[in-house]
């Protein structure tokens, strides 16, 4: 047993790539036998994983020395580098295409999810201006929330508030998005571009379509990043006015 932790201690990554092997195969096995493939594998997956993260403390199932791997291969690095990659198949004629639809559906999406958090947000019992705007913001994503409460002076309380609702937002759109892709004719990239900028969550839009069509990531992940940009240039100025004015 010394042994083989020994073995594992120096090849951490090699054994999360062999962990996370384990729980597709598991989980594809689980959609076609049980589910009738009526529930994606990878939905399953994602759900397997997010279970997992439960069992350690700040980086969830990392923390267990035996799967310290599972920080470098789930950390921003790896992500990164795997949405970069699949962009190389990416045509940039399709994105041209997309250019108008995009761009109406990045505004759509941010301020829907906007107001939407501002909505939440009064029924929780909020009424200033500040903690309003951050947890709308955080309703756009987990990073515009944090930057729009430090821009307008928001309670450390509030801005805990407004990165736990980008997370579940998130959370949502890595699971929900290949289970409704179909519905909704998520399958190209003219789709995929306006889904990403009406979901606007960089790291939920790239999960979710990598879990439908692996080809449809740099699509949705480009407008998606421009979503972030987007939102933290409107929530602490425009939308922060606009609440104080309607406040």
């Amino acid at each position: 047993m010394e042994i083989f932790t020994q073995i594992i201690d120096k090849n951490g990554l090699l054994f999360a790539f062999l962990i996370v092997g384990l729980i597709m195969w598991i989980s594809f096995g689980i959609s076609k036998r049980i589910t009738k493939n009526k529930i994606p594998g990878v939905a399953i997956a994602i759900l397997a994983g997010l279970t997992l993260a439960t069992l350690g403390d700040e980086k969830g199932l990392a923390d267990i020395p035996l799967f310290a791997g599972m920080a470098l291969l789930g950390g921003s690095m790896l992500r990164d580098f795997s949405v970069v990659a699949t962009a190389m198949g990416a045509d940039l004629d399709k994105i041209k295409q997309a250019g108008l639809a995009g761009t109406i559906s990045l505004l759509l999406g941010v301020g829907f999810s906007f107001f939407l958090g501002v909505i939440i947000a009064r029924l929780m019992g909020y009424t200033d201006a500040e903690s309003l705007t951050t947890i709308g913001a955080g309703a756009c994503t987990y990073i515009v929330g944090p930057i729009t409460g430090a821009a307008v002076g928001a309670s450390s309380e509030v801005i805990a508030i407004s990165i736990a609702t980008g997370v579940v937002k998130t959370i949502v759109a890595t699971i929900g998005t290949p289970l409704i892709a179909k519905t909704i004719g998520l399958d190209n990239p003219h789709s995929a571009v306006v889904f990403g900028g009406l979901i606007g969550t960089t790291s939920g839009v790239a999960a979710g379509l990598a879990a439908t069509d692996p080809k449809l990531v740099p699509y949705g992940a480009m407008t998606a990043t421009f979503y972030t940009g987007l939102g933290c240039l409107l929530c602490p100025s425009v939308f922060y006015f606009l609440v104080e004015w309607m406040v």
